[in-house]
């Protein structure tokens, strides 16, 4: 085996050969996906099959598939393959309201996803003499066992301590001289508090590796954990719809994720007309399985907002590359006639040592006018000058105003006084009259 690539052939095909491989697989997807009762009939509306499509933009003559299709057709009505014969595994999106979305999974289907994080894992460097540590949560969550099937795939010894409990995870780090991680960011920085709480310099682990995804965060964010923790830290992308973790990942370059084009098509458009846009625009990432045989997803929108990122990577694979997730055109919130995301904020909170990590948003409404309070936690490293305090919280106040064109309340809290999640941060709570 190559000592850079998992799959040397397929990580650096020519982009003609692969865009080859990607119809082929186009054609096989859309064959299969017409024995689901909810394809089946979008394509007979359509007059859609697989025999009509010559070449990859022959892809827009079919409708997307949104999250409302899926939940309108729960739980199995987007499944193409004998669900009893041949199924071996449910998964669910994460979302703890409405009807979950649902996801199942053929033994090929597991296989070649499991395949797909071992690329990624093998990409950043990890090798089989690793000891891998997985912080996601386990059972209906596609990071658990997502990273866990991929992990033993490589032939890493893997440690599935799960979501949660920071004083045994690092127990597990120090003892068992653990070498790469999996958490989410805003949990990495929650571990390096714990760290330091318990008197443990980061640095004098084996920690070297650090695997984050599943929130949208900022570059600043990143070097944060990097600085932080004394470790690379590499960003991936991925969502229960698509299998899971190994959509796309970064390289050790880590400039921008390859998106692996052999199992994934994928389309960036502009989220309110639909319509594509430019390569390097960012827009909605929407994107279709094409190795995936027992419940495929054609043209389905993520929500997740990035853009394809121009030229060639120097690590030498061809699959395009895309940029880290700006946030979902869901999570925007518009005030005052303004469109924010939370990613706006961090960006700038993030450049105060005297803040901690945790932040959160409320919007609400004052006399009948809508108001924006960010309340931000200080760090360990904040002095207890008031008139210091004041000066930054002002600065904070103004830089904000730059970035999203209002002027937000800002409030400097103590350490630990928001509420503190395992799982995903929820960084925005909207409490106006009229949301």
């Amino acid at each position: 085996m190559n000592t850079q690539y998992w799959e040397k052939e397929i990580e650096t095909m020519n982009r003609d050969e692969l865009q080859e491989l990607q119809l082929q697989r186009l054609k096989k997807t859309i064959d299969i996906a017409s024995n689901s009762p909810y394809y089946h009939e979008v394509f007979k509306s359509k007059g859609i099959t697989a025999d009509q499509i010559h070449s990859l933009n022959d892809i827009h003559r079919i409708p997307f598939t949104t999250k409302a299709d899926m939940r309108a057709n729960y739980p199995f009505g987007l499944v193409s393959g004998n669900m009893l014969e041949d199924g071996v595994r449910i998964h669910s999106s994460s979302g703890t309201t409405g009807t979950p979305t649902v996801i199942v999974h053929s033994q090929h289907d597991l296989d070649s996803w499991t395949n797909l994080v071992a690329r990624c894992l093998y990409m950043v460097g990890i090798r089989k003499t690793d000891v891998f540590q997985n912080s996601s949560g386990y059972g209906m969550f596609t990071g658990g066992l997502g990273f866990q099937y991929g992990a033993e795939r490589l032939g890493t010894l893997t440690v599935p301590a799960a979501a949660g409990n920071s004083k045994r995870q690092i127990k597990f780090i120090t003892d068992f001289h653990t070498t790469a991680l999996h958490a989410i960011p805003s949990y990495a920085i929650r571990l390096a508090e714990v760290f330091q709480e318990e008197g443990i310099n980061p640095a004098d682990t084996s920690l070297k590796t650090l695997i984050i995804g599943a929130e949208p965060h900022t570059d600043e964010q990143r070097k944060k954990i990097e600085r932080l923790l004394g470790v690379k830290a590499y960003n991936c992308f991925g969502m229960t719809e698509m299998n899971g973790p190994g959509v796309a990942f970064e390289c050790q370059e880590q400039n921008g994720m390859h998106l692996w084009e052999d199992c994934y098509y994928a389309e960036i458009i502009n989220p309110e007309t639909g319509e594509p846009v430019p390569d390097g625009e960012i827009g909605e990432l929407v994107l279709t399985t094409l190795d995936r045989e027992m419940m495929p997803l054609i043209r389905y929108r993520t929500r997740d907002l990035t853009r394809i990122l121009p030229g060639e990577c120097p690590c030498g694979r061809t699959h395009i590359r895309i940029d880290r997730i700006k946030g979902r055109s869901d999570d925007m919130f518009i005030i005052k006639g303004v469109n924010i995301f939370p990613m706006q904020v961090e960006k700038i909170l993030v450049r105060f040592p005297a803040l901690g990590s945790n932040y959160l948003i409320t919007l609400e409404t004052v006399n009948s006018q809508d108001e924006m309070i960010v309340e931000v936690e200080l760090s360990d490293l904040s002095t207890d000058n008031y008139i210091e305090l004041e000066q930054v919280r002002k600065t904070i106040t103004r830089l904000l105003k730059d970035e999203i064109l209002l002027t937000p309340k800002v409030k400097l809290v103590k350490k630990g006084s928001l509420p503190q999640n395992e799982g995903k941060a929820i960084r925005v709570k909207d409490l106006r009259n009229n949301k």
